[in-house]
């Protein structure tokens, strides 16, 4: 039924999936049940939909909650969604990027946003504060997110989740689930921000500054991966910058051996 109510509506409104935006649209309602489950949904939330669509999602999210933000950036889409839920009090429509748009306060997050958007999406979540996130992305951005030290796919964005969140990859969602079909496969995420950090830093933001530098350089060993950066960074000369570099925990390993806890610990010490 949502496949041919998608088509119907691309047909109707003259519209073609647009590979810029990201646009696959979920057509399999069999998963919508899992994803209300997963983000444990009760009548006083308020959810955010990123990157809603056409809102089948959105509608299955307005039985189960408070209120749905269903936000689209496709300014044709956007059209349709609030003709949909015009006589739905409890659904707000926002046009625009996520990410850049002012919206009402909301408390968890149920989408299956545009790949492109994930990393920017998950941090950005953090930063909101929310109670959970649970998100349809793809599934080799997902297994960055739990990598273990050392792998191919342990990166920045490895680190800076674990210091920050509880990730949990659930179910796999094949491709057939959307129309039009991605190239590659999904998985069902779920992002808890943490209570209690595992470790403490000092300055998120140059944490992961740092964090990002420093696996453009994870082969070589932490003094000659941090020179430059303390160069560019702290205004030092590049010998200033090397003996600095010395001093710092775990100089004489490289970024791929690190736990995330040592990331840390590199980073409040260059604050120091």
């Amino acid at each position: 039924m949502s496949f041919e109510r998608i088509q119907r509506l691309l047909k109707d409104y003259n519209i073609s999936p647009n590979k810029l935006l990201g646009q696959n649209f979920m057509i399999e309602p069999a998963f919508y049940p899992k994803l209300s489950n997963y983000a444990n949904l009760q009548r006083t939330d308020v959810v955010l939909d990123a990157g809603a669509g056409f809102g089948l999602l959105t509608r299955f999210l307005s039985d189960k909650c408070r209120s749905v933000i269903a936000v689209e950036k496709d300014p044709k889409i956007a059209y349709i969604l609030k003709e949909e839920f015009r006589s739905l009090s409890n659904v707000i429509v926002v046009e625009g990027d996520v990410l850049k748009v002012e919206l009402p306060q909301f408390n968890k997050i149920v989408a299956a946003p545009p790949y492109y958007l994930s990393i920017q999406l998950v941090l950005w979540l953090l930063e909101r504060g929310v109670d959970c996130a649970v998100l349809i992305v793809q599934k080799e951005f997902a297994e960055r997110l739990v990598a273990t030290v050392g792998s191919e796919e342990y990166s920045w964005i490895t680190v800076v989740l674990q210091q920050q969140a509880e990730v949990q990859l659930l179910d796999a969602v094949s491709k057939d689930m959307f129309y039009p079909p991605p190239e590659i496969e999904s998985i069902i995420l779920r992002v808890k921000p943490l209570v209690t950090k595992p470790f403490q830093i000092t300055d998120t933001a140059e944490f992961i500054r740092l964090t990002k530098w420093l696996f453009t350089q994870r082969n070589k060993k932490l003094v000659k991966a941090l020179t430059p950066f303390i160069c560019n960074n702290y205004n030092l000369t590049k010998q200033a910058a090397e003996r600095l570099a010395t001093t710092m925990p775990f100089h004489d390993k490289r970024p791929r051996e690190l736990s995330p806890k040592d990331f840390g610990a590199i980073a409040n010490a260059l604050l120091q």
